[in-house]
């Protein structure tokens, strides 16, 4: 069944919200090699970037889970679209406290600063992924949150573009840079919020949930799907996070961080384009062949996309790249289309074999030097792709009333990206293993998912 037209609409000006917040979390992997060269940091101190923005997702989200627990659901109660726009209040707010940060020189303002702005983020996220989530037939969730994760993919390619050029070449030095990109997003959340208040979107009733229900006890499977998001988005981020750093080793290329800061695209855009054919791929077209030329079609058009906006300098016109460079990535880019089909457009199949995939580049990137280390360790963005739409839907399945508090606990599960970016840092210090060993900490997490693809999502 088609879903009503007042559905389609409101689900494609959400999916702004998505892009938004996309653009805005990779801006963090610019400023963690930044911040580290202007207050002269270790890798683990760097990585508090991390751990300031992704841990106020477990706040955030812990807060309302408990709150949710004794009171019932509070977006059930206010709206989704209310949520939407506190969260767009608090992340402008946050964005702003980014200029008496750059002012008085802290890093621990900074920290406060990504904190507040992560707030916001969360309480976007419990609103937004269930909502879209429900905006149609439970049969195609998985595709609608693909495609909107496509476009949060999307918002991940344009910032290395944007934010790069802006921080790195601005007339202000050190962390001042970093003042009137954040400005600009303040007001642009600050916009945002103001078009959400005045738009009607439609009202989706949610039972609420009695006080004491509690669906870590009565949903098994749920709990193995929380632990699947931490490890995912704890790993997915510690990599991006030493992306920049890793490519600036002499044995890897040796770039400085402008010139790496554009290759974060090829990383995070392999997430819109494993995303755009994941939602075709689990998404309502019977006929096979349509589906998989369309699903040829997004991944053609998605790597197009990547290259013409990370293959120039916009400002002064200079090609950085020509197409042959990224060969290493065209073939991954083939042969995440034909781990597709091995999923055989099964949520659980295709998180399984994907963490395969990536345990073999990670493995590869280690091993590697030059040009093959760099193209393996950006690939793992192809086989990012579907993750978290995947994990998301498999462990709210069957939850029904409970599906809010559910959705509150798995945006928790976020913490991993707090966790996991430091704790690789730390492993990074250690001059017996340096950056370049330390993506062990990632890999352990994707053989968790290995399992959990095969068999922990199973009721």
């Amino acid at each position: 069944m088609a879903a009503p037209a007042n559905f389609r609409t409101s689900f494609a000006v959400v999916t702004v919200l998505f892009f938004m917040w996309g653009f805005i979390t990779c801006l963090n992997d610019i400023l963690i090699p930044h911040l580290k060269e202007a207050f002269d940091l270790k890798y683990w101190q760097a990585m508090l970037v991390q751990f300031a923005f992704f841990g106020a997702y477990f706040v955030i989200s812990l807060l309302y889970y408990i709150y949710s627990a004794a009171s019932g659901d509070p977006i059930a109660r206010v709206g989704y679209q209310k949520g939407l726009v506190l969260g767009l209040l608090v992340s402008g707010l946050g964005c702003a406290l980014f200029v008496p940060a750059a002012d008085v020189h802290s890093y621990g303002f900074f920290l406060v600063a990504l904190f507040v702005l992560a707030s916001g983020i969360t309480v976007i996220q419990i609103a937004a992924n269930p909502y879209v989530a429900i905006l149609g037939t439970p049969e195609t969730a998985s595709a609608r949150l693909n495609l909107a994760q496509g476009l949060n993919s999307l918002g991940y390619v344009i910032a290395p573009v944007i934010g790069g050029v802006l921080i790195f070449r601005s007339t202000l030095a050190g962390a001042e840079s970093v003042k009137i990109p954040y400005l600009a997003l303040a007001g642009a959340f600050l916009l945002l919020a103001l078009g959400f208040f005045l738009i009607r979107l439609p009202k989706v009733a949610v039972e609420q949930v009695s006080v004491r229900e509690n669906v870590l006890s009565k949903y098994p499977h749920f709990k193995w799907g929380m632990l699947a998001i931490f490890c995912y988005v704890g790993a997915e981020v510690a990599v991006g996070s030493v992306l920049v750093n890793f490519l600036g080793l002499p044995e890897v290329m040796g770039y400085d961080h402008e010139t790496a800061t554009k290759f974060l695209s090829f990383y995070w855009g392999g997430l819109m384009i494993g995303r755009f054919m994941g939602a075709i791929s689990l998404g309502s077209i019977q006929d096979k062949a349509k589906k998989y030329l369309l699903m040829l079609v997004a991944a053609v058009a998605g790597t197009l996309v990547i290259f013409f906006a990370s293959s120039r300098d916009w400002f002064t016109g200079e090609q950085k790249l020509q197409f042959a460079d990224i060969t290493l990535y065209i073939i991954m880019v083939a042969l995440s289309y034909g781990a597709f089909f091995l999923g055989q457009s099964k949520p659980g199949r295709m998180v399984g074999i994907f963490s395969v995939i990536i345990i073999g580049l990670l493995a590869a990137a280690m091993a590697g030097t030059g040009a093959i280390s760099m193209w393996m360790l950006i690939g793992i963005g192809l086989f990012n792709s579907v993750m978290w739409s995947n994990i998301f839907t498999l462990s709210i399945d069957g939850l029904g009333k409970d599906t809010g508090q559910g959705s509150s606990l798995l945006v928790m599960m976020i913490v991993g990206g707090a966790l996991l970016p430091p704790l690789q840092g730390l492993v990074a210090d250690w001059d017996t293993v340096g950056l370049k060993y330390s993506l062990v900490v990632p890999l352990a997490a994707y053989l968790y998912l290995t399992y959990y693809g095969f068999k922990g999502y199973r009721h």
